[in-house]
């Protein structure tokens, strides 16, 4: 009887699976013109734009996308002639603030925060979520990649839409813009760790509670996050703020100076909030420590008291036959009630040195 043939191909006649490409339009939220300070109507693609912009000769472009794949952002980098090292920081994202010039195009990363409601500190898991929001800023374009659901932009371009006249200082007002909106955020998420932080030291303190060091742990660890999100973004504002041969107007440092103000004031709260947090840490060793050599006293002292009828009963139990009062008809009761005086008194005894 001849094999019956198998109906699953073989390793050879398996056919590979088809990439499809997704066009860099499923990545762009929103792209549009500006010409003194004012949105021009309608939608263009990120390459009519820039046509647009570069025939008029004026004007910039501002595209906005949210965790492009690499071939997503490697058609945008063509467009607007991004080097392949902005490229690959854009894609695989997880960098730290700092700021590059490459050519003729600033390269600002940045840092986003986002505090997570919860309940009671005892019962977080999580306290911040971080994202990342990169600015490539050229000569008539500035092009945003966002990585993480909470650093959305829409509310800055709806704030900068109204301000014709900034936006007419030309692409490096976005950056301020973004820059500002980030820092802001930085102070309404410190303004929310604070409360936790101040929850956790009146719990600390306060008399008869049982505060999980796991917790402490887990507020430090999110301060620790928080500050490697805000502390290495102090050397790229102060260079935005002061250093004139990078591209950007006066009038724009000037205000990037006012969010390098702003960023000092986050960095030094996350600093104080790592201080405070250590002490708590401290404190809550202590705490347990002393908790821990109170438990061995009442231990102790219970033992002492125990001894008493353990030794009395191990002496009796020898079963010696010429043994005092064996033969004595109250013998029994007096050796009782030795033994509850004594231990009577040696409860008293410990109760008044706060053993028990």
């Amino acid at each position: 009887m001849p094999p019956i043939p198998s109906l699953r191909p073989s390793p050879k006649q398996a056919t590979p699976r088809r990439v499809v490409p997704v066009p860099a339009a499923r990545a762009i939220v929103d792209c549009a013109v500006y010409v003194d300070g004012h949105r021009l109507p309608g939608r263009y693609t990120h390459a009519a734009a820039l046509d647009e912009v570069r025939e008029r000769g004026e004007g910039f472009v501002w595209v906005g996308l949210h965790a492009p794949d690499e071939r997503q952002m490697n058609s945008v980098a063509e467009v607007f002639g991004l080097h392949e090292l902005m490229v690959e920081d854009a894609v695989h994202a997880h960098q730290r603030p700092k700021l590059e010039i490459f050519d003729d195009v600033l390269f600002l990363v940045l840092r986003t925060v986002n505090y997570v409601e919860h309940e009671s500190i005892s019962t977080a898991h999580e306290i911040v979520e971080t994202g990342e929001i990169m600015i490539f800023v050229g000569r008539d374009f500035v092009v945003t990649v966002r990585h993480g659901d909470h650093s959305g932009l829409s509310g800055v371009r709806a704030a900068m839409d109204a301000q014709p006249q900034r936006l007419a200082l030309g692409p490096t007002t976005v950056m301020h813009a973004i820059a500002d909106h980030v820092v802001d955020t930085y102070l309404a998420v410190t303004d929310c760790v604070e409360r936790d932080v101040d929850q956790l030291e009146e719990d600390v303190f306060s008399p008869h509670s049982n505060v999980a060091i796991e917790q402490i742990y887990l507020l430090k660890r999110e301060i620790v996050e928080l500050r490697k999100s805000v502390a290495p973004l102090a050397a790229p504002l102060q260079r935005l703020g002061q250093d004139s041969n990078i591209g950007v107007p006066k009038e724009i440092r000037r205000y990037m100076r006012d969010v390098q103000d702003h960023h000092i004031i986050v960095a030094e709260r996350v600093s104080e909030f790592d201080e405070v947090l250590s002490t708590l840490v401290e404190a809550a060793l202590a705490k347990v420590a002393v908790q821990q050599n109170t438990d061995m006293r009442k231990i102790s002292a219970w033992v002492a008291i125990a001894a008493v009828p353990t030794m009395v009963a191990g002496i009796y139990g020898m079963n010696f036959e010429h043994m005092p009062e064996l033969q004595w008809t109250y013998g029994y009761p007096a050796v009782v009630g030795g033994v509850v005086a004594v231990c009577a008194g040696l409860f008293v005894t410990f109760r008044r040195n706060n053993w028990l």
